[in-house]
């Protein structure tokens, strides 16, 4: 097979012609080829040149390839070779590969004399009447010489002469048939026989003869020889006859009576084995076959039918047997040059195979048709005379067919058609052209955390269709990230197997899934691949205990929740709030109370963690109260956490200080706390005097300009907002509403409500409350409303305090509310102050007020005693902080 780089063509040159005696020794030189043929010895050697040939003559001849020469591989007899043909000639191809050329050859036999002439018997006996007249002929058999040419029969001699001289007659087909010539006449009173040698003499040099003896018994007068009804006779039989076939029937008459005119018959034979051919009836002159027929081996046979009477008078004849060829040779088929593979990505037309038929026969019964079977991709072609090429027809494919079983078959166009088929086996090399596919087209697996590293996850399987090498699979991990880190930190897979395996140990929360792609590549050249999307679930485990959100545990500080003694029943003292960063049921929190001063007080919520009161509180419950709360997950086995609620029974905050008089002791306080607060009152105030002065320089710009501009006189009078009015009650503040900072004793989330009484936004301080500043007006109505001298008033105040308690925090220093009030207060009337000397600041945007609305409720919770580090970062970043507002 070749590609299609290669494809060859067959190329047929012109004949070359040697001509050699008989009878060389082996080894002896005919020709040199590759100087005849005009080829280099190397191309003999690289196109495998060889002697191809259709029969057994391949035998005489050998080509020794390295010096391109041809030499005689065995002795060659001609006439055991060609018998009488001429020329006698060996015919046969040069056939060398890569590509293809045929180069025929034709060697020619010469014959030389190695052979004498040879009479089929040594003796004859000749029985003559002595009434014989001169120029009586007496016919004898010739002797057969198998040489050709000159060195065949040339003539006869007889000795003695006296009575008989030689007639020599040529015959159609190319012998000599030799009779006596009576010259004188017989006395068979003066010598009733006699001895004659016959010799017969051939053209070679050095002549070569046979002789025979004739005895010659001279007979009583006969004197009418017997006639045939004519001298030629022609018949025609098929080489197919049966032994026993009637070929012809000859006869002939004697004038003479009585036993003189008695006739035999007989086949006089001028070749050697004719006896075993044929046979004549002596009686009746029936000719019937008694051998085998063979229309290639000889297409005519002619007989000499001797006729002789009872005197001894002979008579001859010609019968003239032509032999009719029938369809009895299967033609034969010679591979000239062949491959067992091919390519499948070999193109159509690419040549596979030559082919030579050959078909002893003639006419129709040798012309030689080939065909090949139909189920393969496969096509048959004539290139030359009985040259024949195996083409590929079609694209092949070794993953569907592997190799083909093909059958060529040879069929002559004789009446009943003769075939001869030949099969071999071709195989189809691979060739990489297909790709692995994976068994699936995405892989999804379940992976537990707190897994094992080094942990089988799952197994990928890709299969390739091609074979071997190209079917090799090796998986390879794609380059990816997952959450900002290779994929190969993660997981990987093994090359051969394809099994997935953990790298490291995976924590539920902090992956919850990830995906990447496995490529599957052959070892192909070039290499095919394909992908294939992995998902890897991380399933979770109950392995993070509940977290307390709130109440927070410190240990600097105290904080207890506040329970009016007119609290009724289902009174909300707190919520504990929790979380578990597990899924599932894993996550899901229960809350039991654990331990408690009082269990008939309290109880808590087993699902919200809200801890209520079960019944009315009496002066005789203990001010102080300790509750322990469990929170439990629902994993198995479940974790849990406790935290420690401390309640304070009381109406008002003296009544807390007094049962926990070193409330206020018991920190360590730094000895310069006192020059930080005086720095920090220093700083209010200097920006409170260059805000004044600022504000007044530029409303007596404003001013003059206006009045420039409008020559108008109209005083400056503050603007007072009319929808404030003063509700009356205590408080830290004076103007016109009440402010007042307190302890809730709900959860973390503290309310403020700014009530809204006809409409109206007033703040009113409600002595019967639960000291809860509350919110009545919607939170959309209020920031909706233009900027008042109270609110900001509260921005400017609130940013103070958060830079003078950011300060603090950082030299360590906590504070509780009452420290918070004082400074506040001061800058709660600054920034009232600024607001009716400057209208401008009317204009602030409502995404901005919006964020100084956050801080001014988160400073509510701070002052309650939360991380000051924490409400910063949770501010400025937008973060939500451990505790948060509720907004009303």
């Amino acid at each position: 097979a070749k590609t299609e780089h290669d494809k060859m063509l067959i190329t047929i040159c012109g004949e070359i012609r040697y001509t050699i005696p008989e009878e060389l020794k082996k080894g002896s030189f005919v020709g040199n080829i590759a100087q005849d043929l005009g080829l280099d010895v190397r191309r003999l050697l690289a196109g495998r040149a060889r002697i191809v040939t259709g029969d057994k003559n391949s035998e005489y001849l050998e080509l020794i390839r390295d010096r391109g020469v041809l030499v005689v591989k065995k002795r060659i007899d001609r006439e055991a070779l060609c018998g009488q043909t001429t020329p006698c000639s060996i015919h046969f191809e040069i056939v060398l590969d890569n590509p293809i050329e045929f180069h025929r050859v034709t060697v020619e036999i010469l014959d030389i004399n190695d052979n004498p002439p040879v009479f089929p018997k040594h003796d004859v006996v000749l029985e003559i009447s002595e009434s014989a007249l001169p120029g009586a002929m007496f016919v004898l058999f010739s002797a057969v010489d198998t040489d050709v040419g000159v060195n065949t029969l040339q003539s006869y001699s007889l000795q003695p002469a006296d009575h008989f001289t030689i007639k020599v007659d040529s015959q159609p087909d190319g012998t000599k048939s030799v009779a006596m010539v009576l010259q004188k006449q017989l006395d068979r009173e003066h010598s009733e026989q006699m001895s004659l040698t016959l010799t017969a003499v051939d053209g070679g040099n050095p002549q070569l003869s046979g002789k025979t003896k004739i005895l010659v018994h001279i007979l009583d007068s006969n004197d009418n020889p017997p006639v045939f009804s004519q001298p030629i006779y022609k018949t025609s039989i098929s080489e197919n006859a049966k032994n026993g076939s009637l070929l012809a029937v000859v006869s002939a008459s004697d004038a003479d009576k009585g036993s003189n005119a008695q006739v035999l018959y007989s086949i006089t034979h001028n070749n050697d084995g004719m006896e075993k051919m044929f046979k004549v009836n002596k009686l009746t002159g029936e000719i019937t076959l008694t051998g085998q027929l063979d229309y290639e081996r000889l297409k005519h046979y002619q007989l000499n039918v001797q006729v002789s009477d009872g005197g001894g008078l002979i008579n001859n004849a010609h019968l003239i047997i032509d032999v009719i060829d029938v369809n009895d040779n299967t033609p034969t088929i010679a591979l000239m040059s062949s491959s067992d593979t091919v390519a499948e990505n070999a193109i159509p037309g690419t040549i596979i195979a030559v082919l030579k038929v050959h078909d002893s026969d003639s006419g129709n019964n040798g012309r030689v048709v080939c065909s090949i079977n139909d189920d393969v991709p496969f096509k048959i072609t004539s290139s030359s005379n009985n040259f024949y090429s195996l083409q590929t027809d079609a694209l092949l494919d070794r993953e569907k067919n592997p190799e083909y079983n093909i059958t060529i078959t040879a069929t002559d166009q004789g009446t009943a058609p003769l075939s001869k088929n030949l099969t071999f086996m071709l195989k189809v090399t691979d060739v990489n052209d297909n790709m692995p596919i994976f068994e699936q087209t995405a892989y999804e697996a379940f992976l537990t955390e707190n897994n094992s590293p080094g942990l089988s996850i799952l197994s990928l399987w890709a299969r390739d269709a091609d074979w071997k090498q190209n079917a090799r699979v090796s998986y390879v991990l794609e380059e990816s990230s997952v959450n900002g880190f290779s994929v190969s930190l993660y997981v990987s897979v093994n090359s051969e197997s394809g099994v997935i395996q953990a790298v490291r140990s995976f924590d539920y929360e902090q992956i919850k899934d990830f995906q990447f792609c496995v490529k599957a590549q052959d070892g192909g050249t070039p290499s095919l691949s394909s992908n294939v999307t992995v998902k890897i679930i991380i399933q979770d485990q109950n392995d993070n205990a509940p977290q307390i959100l709130y109440p927070v545990q410190t240990s600097s500080s105290l904080v207890a929740e506040m329970v009016p003694r007119s609290a009724d029943v289902g009174y909300l003292v707190t919520k504990v709030v929790a979380v578990d960063v597990d899924s599932g049921q894993n996550a899901w929190l229960s809350y039991k109370l654990q331990k408690a001063t009082d269990r008939a007080l309290f109880e808590v919520g087993l699902q919200n963690g809200e801890i209520r009161t079960v019944r009315q509180v009496t002066d005789k419950d203990a001010v102080k109260q300790k509750l322990t709360v469990v929170v439990e997950d629902n994993g198995q086995p479940s974790r849990s956490a406790t935290v420690n609620v401390n309640v304070v029974v009381a109406d008002s905050f003296p009544e807390v200080l007094s049962e926990y008089p070193d409330f206020t002791d018991n920190k360590d306080y730094n000895d310069n706390l006192t020059l930080y607060l005086v720095l920090a009152l220093a700083v209010v105030s200097f920006l409170f005097i260059s805000c004044v002065v600022v504000i007044i320089s530029v409303k007596i710009y404003r001013w003059r300009t206006f009045r420039n501009f409008h020559a108008s006189n109209l005083p400056v009078i503050p603007y007072y907002s009319p929808r404030y009015a003063d509700a009356g009650g205590t408080g830290t503040l004076q103007h016109v509403y009440n402010y007042e900072v307190c302890m809730t004793t709900d959860s973390r989330k503290s309310d403020c409500t700014f009530p809204s009484p006809l409409n109206q936004s007033v703040l009113i301080m409600d002595a019967s409350s639960s000291e809860t500043l509350r919110r009545a007006q919607r939170e959309k109505d209020f920031l909706d409303e233009p900027v008042s001298s109270t609110m900001l008033s509260v921005i400017i105040g609130t940013g103070i305090i958060f830079f003078f308690l950011r300060l603090c925090s950082r030299f360590g220093f906590e504070f509780e509310q009452y420290y918070v009030v004082p400074v506040y207060t001061v800058t709660f009337h600054f920034g009232e102050f600024a607001y009716y000397w400057y209208q401008p600041f009317e204009k602030i945007t409502r995404y901005t007020f919006k964020w100084f609305y956050n801080v001014i409720f988160h400073s509510c919770a701070l002052t309650r005693g939360g991380d000051v580090d924490r409400w910063v970062d949770g501010v400025l970043r937008n973060k939500d902080l451990p505790f948060s507002l509720q907004l009303k």
